[in-house]
């Protein structure tokens, strides 16, 4: 069984990939022979999945005969489980592995809630596709980077040629508000300033060594997109690959935890008294700042890997997500919060300022939004912030004639 990546072409368009909800149907289609078709499509992926799985496995038949069998299939923790288990297998990610042909082929169909079960397993897929090419890059990975390449040819199409541009508008001209409505001639050949997110993608037939994090870093773009219609069990996997992505565990990632004044676990401070005798014990202070290379560690959620920025950016973008979006379960926050510490850990010894940066500000905002939440908790004990309150009966008042 070999894999054949399809060309831009026939991957899902822009609008298709960003609204799942969104319809291809032709003006002169009918709407019901569409849905039809669209229900036919997922259970036959359905089916299709069920003969890939061990036959001790869970029954489908369930999912398949629902009303909307692609969301089932998209919200049921137990296909995820299943599949999961597969991909966790050591031999899966070769050319002939079923799943990463059944997620290729299901990322590949033209409906969207199908598109969506094949997103959903990004963490997954790309954590262990990394993981195992920095513990050992003489297995074959062909499964995984098929997948990966499906989904860069899909993004490669939707951006159309085109850099990922931010506008920023210059702070030296007057606001929106205090604009005049002619502008002067200074003021018209003014424009934005354009900053450059991402820059074009070309396009690509295989993994190379050079291309694999942009490759994968367009990937999880992709899953950044849908990241609103993912389960919580798929990002909370993504959170777990992604402190393991960062390495061992150091001391650096506990700073923001106790009160600002506090000693960090593992550190002492270096203080000169004052007839000029230095603490004892700085150097080896010093050697715990150290974070091991060893390419053997790795953990059942991936290993330490290399993290440039084009991996790191949508990295931290998916971690944002995770931490702060309202909606997310709190198993999910607060592995989010753990995996942004250890990026910090990671990026502090590196020397990245930008991710310096955006890991730092990540870890201050959940920290203050914790703050927040246990102070609003103990203003209001008695209440449960998740029991919405009992709306009041209207009080009715007789009045005599």
């Amino acid at each position: 069984m070999e894999f054949h990546v399809k060309p831009a072409s026939g991957s899902p368009s822009s609008s298709a990939s960003t609204d799942p909800n969104s319809s291809s149907i032709p003006s002169n289609q009918d709407p019901m022979q569409s849905w039809w078709e669209s229900i036919s499509k997922a259970r036959a992926s359905i089916h299709a999945l069920s003969s890939i799985l061990p036959s001790s496995s869970l029954s489908l038949s369930s999912l398949a005969d629902s009303d909307l069998p692609a969301r089932s299939l998209l919200q049921s923790p137990d296909v995820y489980d299943a599949v999961s288990s597969c991909l966790f297998s050591p031999h899966s990610g070769s050319g002939p592995d079923p799943i990463c042909q059944w997620l290729y082929e299901t990322f590949q169909s033209s409906d969207p809630g199908l598109r969506l079960v094949a997103v959903s397993f990004i963490p997954i897929l790309s954590g262990l596709y990394l993981s195992r090419v920095v513990v050992s890059q003489s297995t074959p990975l062909a499964g995984f980077e098929a997948v990966l390449l499906a989904l860069y040819a899909s993004e490669l199409k939707a951006r159309g040629g085109k850099p990922v541009s931010i506008s920023i508008p210059d702070l030296s001209q007057p606001s929106l508000y205090h604009t005049p409505r002619s502008r002067p001639s200074s003021m018209a050949s003014a424009g934005l300033f354009i900053g450059m997110a991402s820059p074009p993608l070309e396009p690509q037939s295989e993994v190379k060594s050079t291309k694999r994090a942009c490759i994968v870093g367009v990937a999880l773009e992709c899953y950044y997109k849908q990241i609103s219609h993912m389960p919580s069990w798929s990002k909370l996997d993504f959170c777990r690959f992604a402190a393991a992505w960062a390495g061992q565990n150091c001391p650096c990632k506990a700073e923001f935890d106790g009160d600002e004044d506090a000693e960090i676990d593992g550190f002492s401070e270096a203080r000169v008294s004052e007839e000029g005798e230095e603490v004892e014990g700085c150097v080896e202070d010093m050697e715990k700042l150290k974070i091991a290379e060893d390419r053997s560690y790795s953990s059942p959620e991936g290993a330490r890997i290399p993290l440039p920025w084009e991996l790191l950016q949508p990295t931290l973008r998916i971690i944002g997500h995770c931490l702060l979006a309202p909606l997310n379960p709190q198993d999910v926050k607060d592995a989010a919060s753990m995996a942004v510490k250890c990026l910090y850990a990671r990026a502090s010894h590196d020397l990245l300022p930008q991710a310096i940066l955006a890991t730092r500000s990540l870890v201050q905002l959940d920290k203050r939004a914790r703050q927040a939440a246990m102070a609003a908790a103990a203003e209001n004990p008695a209440s449960n912030s998740n029991t919405p309150s009992k709306a009041k009966k209207p009080e009715i008042f007789l009045m005599a004639k």
